[in-house]
Formats: structure tokens, C-alpha cells, sequence
């Protein structure tokens, strides 16, 4: 038996079959995003987030943000 000889019958037919539906944690466009105001935390420009931001952690502008993530 080799190593694809079973039918893969847990995934329920292709891999193609999940995608369209109304996608996971981001759906489907439910209208505008609320924008939160805040200030950068590296440079101090003033600059909006799609989402409220938590006390007492660092937010940062759209330029900041990429010296600022771990890969």
C-alpha cells in the first residue's frame, strides 16, 4: 500500500471544496471597519487602526510596523 493508495476520505472530496464559502475569521464585507485614532509608538505620527487598541501595548503606523515584526 502506498502512501496515497487510501482515498483520503476525511477530507470529504477535493481540496478545491472549502474554498468559497463565507471564509473563516474575516467573512464576507460586512460595511466599513471602525477606525481607531492613535499615535505611533516609534515615530509619534498621528494614524488610524482598523481594530481597538489594548492598554498598555505598543501600536504603530504603517511604516513602523514592518521594523517591528518577528518572522
Amino acid at each position: 500500500m502506498g502512501f496515497n493508495d487510501r482515498g483520503n476520505s476525511y477530507r470529504g472530496g477535493s481540496r478545491d471544496s472549502n474554498r468559497g464559502g463565507s471564509g473563516g475569521f474575516r467573512g464576507g464585507n460586512s460595511g466599513p471597519r471602525e477606525m481607531h485614532k492613535v499615535t505611533c509608538s516609534d515615530c509619534g505620527v498621528e494614524t488610524e487602526v482598523p481594530f481597538k487598541p489594548t492598554e498598555g501595548r505598543p501600536v504603530y503606523c504603517r511604516d513602523c510596523l514592518p521594523n517591528h515584526r518577528k518572522f
